[in-house]
């Protein structure tokens, strides 16, 4: 089979450490056996949508996505559009693989490895429908804000996939994040923001449990939506 392990070129600083953590015997398998069918292997080679999907329609690229449950929902939600989720830790996608197989999702597929690489070298500029970002790591240490995913440098890159009139919704639970969020997505040229500052949870991100608990705890949750200048 293709190799399952993400093998990423060299880089100093990186947004993710991969936890050596033991994966369950179930969750291995729906890696080995369901990864081969339902991932994107990389390669420095730009996607071509249609071939991967059969079909020309909008896609959405989402960066880093657990263990899969929401980036599932809103897949379900959206049959119309096109899904590639972006995750580095095996359980993560071994429990997407399994959640498109037992929905039978055609319109979702799986990238084990580092977004940055994935959005240099694999998305076409001017592509892309939407991109998520829910609940990156906040890398709240001060002296770790370097390894942040939304650097200024990124965001330039994303915002330059996305088609125009095409949308970046990032949301975190770190008030401290959301800030600099705000500040670094504006501060892009080719983005401008749909709100005043913050934007209202759109019903297409459903509520996790994790984050209903919190919320029911009096803690806050961060939803910024900007969308690519025409």
């Amino acid at each position: 089979m293709t190799e399952s392990v993400p093998r990423f070129s060299r880089q100093p600083i990186r947004s993710f450490v991969l936890r050596q953590g033991r994966m369950s015997d179930a969750q291995k398998r729906y890696v080995d056996e369901l990864l081969p069918r339902f991932g994107i292997f990389y390669e420095n080679v730009l996607i071509d949508y249609a071939a991967v999907f059969g079909r020309r329609v909008p896609v959405v690229l989402e960066i880093g996505c657990g263990m899969g449950d929401t980036t599932a929902q809103i897949a379900a939600a959206r049959p119309d559009t096109d899904f590639i989720g972006i995750e580095v830790h095996s359980p993560g996608v071994g429990n997407l693989c399994k959640l498109i197989e037992a929905q039978g999702l055609s319109n979702l597929r799986v990238m084990q490895h580092d977004a940055t690489e994935v959005v240099r070298d694999m998305i076409a500029p001017d592509s892309l429908a939407g991109v998520h970002v829910f609940f990156p790591d906040p890398w709240p240490k001060k002296r770790h804000h370097k390894r942040r995913i939304l650097q200024p440098a990124f965001v330039t890159e994303v915002a330059r996939r996305l088609s125009p009139g095409g949308y970046l919704h990032c949301a975190t639970d770190w008030q401290e994040y959301a800030i600099n969020m705000l500040e670094v997505l504006s501060a892009e040229p080719l983005l401008e923001n749909i709100s005043p500052d913050y934007a209202p949870r759109p019903e297409y991100r459903p509520l996790t449990k994790f984050e209903a608990r919190g919320l029911r705890l009096g803690h806050g949750v961060w939803d910024l939506i900007f969308r690519r200048r025409a």
